[in-house]
Formats: C-alpha cells, sequence, structure tokens
C-alpha cells in the first residue's frame, strides 16, 4: 500500500475516533437507559415462598446470579461481599444480597438453603430459583445469559461474573464487577446511597 494511502487511512480513524469521543461526551451518543436491566420476575425463596421483583424494594440489593455447583466464581463472589457487608457497618441493615440460580435443575430452594448457610457468605442472602422458563424470564430482564457446558450431573453454567446493583425502588444502578475487592464494594455501594 502507498504509504501516501495509509497516512489517508490513519488520518480518517483518528478523526472518527475523535468525533465518536466528543459525541460521546455532548450526549449525542448516550449510554442505554438503565430502566433495560431489571424487571418483573416471578421466582421462589430458599424456604419455597413464592417471591417477584417487589423484594427489591425498600433496600438496596446486590442482585448476582450464579449457581451452587459452581467451583470459582460463585463462592469467590460470596465471599467478598460477605467482607464487604461487614464492612459497610450500621448501612449494612439497608442492603440485601440475592442469589438467583441459573441452574434450577439441580439448585431447588433446599439446595440453596444449605448452600447460603455457609458462614463465609453474606448473613441473610436470599436465594431465588424457579422453573427453567421462570429463571429465562428472570435473566433475560437483567439482560444476562446462561448456558450448560457439558454432560452428566458434573456440568458446568457459563454465566457472567459481575452482579447488579438496585436501588431501593427496584432500579437498576450500577454493575459491580467480579473481583474488585470488598473494599471497592464497599466504596461503590456507599457512593450509590450518596447518590453519587
Amino acid at each position: 500500500m502507498p504509504r501516501r494511502n495509509l497516512i489517508v487511512i490513519v488520518c480518517t480513524v483518528l478523526s472518527l475516533a475523535l468525533l465518536g469521543a466528543v459525541a460521546w461526551k455532548t450526549g449525542v451518543f448516550k449510554a442505554p437507559p438503565t430502566s433495560l436491566v431489571g424487571g418483573p420476575f416471578q421466582l421462589v425463596d430458599q424456604t419455597g415462598k413464592p417471591v417477584d421483583e417487589k423484594i427489591l424494594r425498600g433496600k438496596w440489593s446486590v442482585v448476582f446470579f450464579g449457581y451452587t455447583y459452581c467451583p470459582d466464581v460463585c463462592p469467590t463472589t460470596m465471599v467478598e461481599m460477605a467482607q464487604a457487608q461487614e464492612r459497610l457497618g450500621p448501612k449494612a441493615k439497608d442492603v440485601q444480597f440475592l442469589f438467583i440460580s441459573v441452574d434450577p435443575e439441580r439448585d431447588t430452594p433446599a439446595q440453596l438453603a444449605t448452600y447460603l448457610s455457609n458462614d463465609a457468605f453474606p448473613k441473610g442472602t436470599i436465594g431465588l430459583t424457579g422453573t427453567p422458563a421462570q429463571v429465562a424470564v428472570a435473566a433475560k430482564a437483567y439482560r444476562t445469559f446462561y448456558r450448560k457446558v457439558g454432560t452428566g450431573t458434573d456440568y458446568l453454567m457459563d454465566h457472567p461474573t459481575p452482579a447488579y446493583l438496585m436501588d431501593p425502588k427496584g432500579r437498576f444502578d450500577r454493575v459491580i464487577p467480579f473481583g474488585i475487592g470488598p473494599d471497592e464494594v464497599v466504596t461503590q455501594v456507599s457512593a450509590a446511597m450518596r447518590g453519587g
């Protein structure tokens, strides 16, 4: 390719990138509305009690999609959230933790109850499961995905790693990335509570 053509291509790409950055900053391009995350669902908790999206009202909610047979991400997330819960101090009473199973085939209410009784996990975590159709509706509402990997009884579930922070009206506030550490979880939750 002639040098002149290469220079033209590079300049064009840089110009488009700059225009994109300006458009984003000035609001011409906007992030997807937060109303796209969250919505109606009907599941059951670890006691077998029917639960819907109204459970999010009245408290800040950290919502995580995982499964009890998860070998690494899920227990790591739950331990991190437990440490954050402890470090939140008095503010912890205004925050609840929801663990929504993406493995309804194995995660019965009884299985969730056993799993969430782990002392290293957040106190009072609400475990939710349901029929495959109900779980699919909840996952779709949160714009998340999952899929079965492998066969037999020892299959794994592929699923995203972040958690969702919902405000006391059940509206999406922000994503809490996996592995940021309990102190940063506390920082994110505290900032949300302050409106920051």
